[in-house]
């Protein structure tokens, strides 16, 4: 297999795949909505509410903590967590970025 040469691609194409990547599994995806619906952080309701198991529901959550798109704060016995505001928004900036480029058109292009 192949090498993925991720240090020719700059640092914003990295991240930019990391997370979509992330996106890319319909859990995390549901974890996600799950907590902005709430809007405040959530300590372990997550397995009734997305109908994993609780090493895969934590398996997740270290993904999207890793990538800082979450974040936990330890209470008690337990870790509850939370979308990272301030990540969230450089993210959206940047995917809508991204997403607002056209293409240049110089007649029938195919």
């Amino acid at each position: 297999m192949g090498l993925t040469k991720s240090e020719i691609f700059t640092d914003e194409q990295n991240r930019m795949a990391l997370i979509a990547k992330a996106f890319g599994h319909p859990a995390r995806i549901a974890i996600l909505q799950h907590l902005f619906k709430l809007n405040s952080c959530v300590c372990g309701d997550l397995v009734s509410e997305i109908g994993l198991a609780q090493p895969t529901i934590s398996q997740h959550l270290k993904e999207l903590k890793n990538l800082k798109i979450i974040k936990g704060n330890i209470e008690g016995t337990s870790v509850c967590y939370c979308i990272d505001q301030k990540e969230w928004q450089n993210i959206k900036h940047m995917f809508l970025q991204f997403f607002e480029q056209e293409p240049v058109v110089n007649g029938d292009c195919c």
